[in-house]
């Protein structure tokens, strides 16, 4: 069963048709919108500040959300995807967005809408990553521009699809 925790008597919420794994984690001040999913061993700690989510977020099997003691939460836009062990942490994360497997995005960066950070990037603090933007690399880099097919083929596929997967386990 997962685990669920409030944190000085906040609790998390869920949106409508949330697919929550029997191994993840979710404490504290979380709330996400509707269709969102939180897979296995994915950790989402709500206890030192907030972490909103909007609709058709998915994080994946081992991701983890955080944020800084009285400094940074988390804002997740919609159709935002979190690749396998990524870590997100005290940062704004617009609409149509995808997270790489094992990216690494630091406090105060914004990443704006339809944007690719790759597997493996690491986001450092205070980046502001531009609209339609691919970012790789240790520390990550703008690449090129997203183009539509990208947004389609990937962003929004990848985000379609976990609502689909998580229908399988209802």
């Amino acid at each position: 069963m997962a685990t669920i925790l409030p944190v000085m008597g906040v609790s998390p919420q869920f949106g409508n048709d949330c697919f929550i794994a029997p191994n993840a984690t979710l404490v504290g001040d979380v709330v996400c919108g509707d269709e969102c999913s939180f897979w296995f061993n994915s950790v989402v700690r709500g206890d030192v500040n907030s972490i909103r989510m909007g609709n058709r977020v998915n994080v994946q099997d081992g991701a983890v959300i955080h944020a800084t003691y009285e400094k940074t939460k988390v804002v997740l836009g919609n159709n935002v995807s979190i690749g396998h062990n990524a870590l997100v942490h005290g940062c704004e994360v617009h609409d149509d967005v995808l997270i790489g497997m094992g990216a690494i995005v630091m406090d105060n960066v914004v990443i704006e809408s339809n944007s690719i950070i790759a597997a493996g990037a690491v986001v450092l603090e205070g980046t502001v990553v531009k609209a339609g933007s691919l970012y790789a690399g240790v520390p990550a880099k703008f690449i090129k521009k997203v183009s539509q097919d990208m947004i389609d083929g990937e962003i929004a596929r990848i985000a379609g699809n976990y609502v689909k997967y998580s229908s399988w386990f209802r």
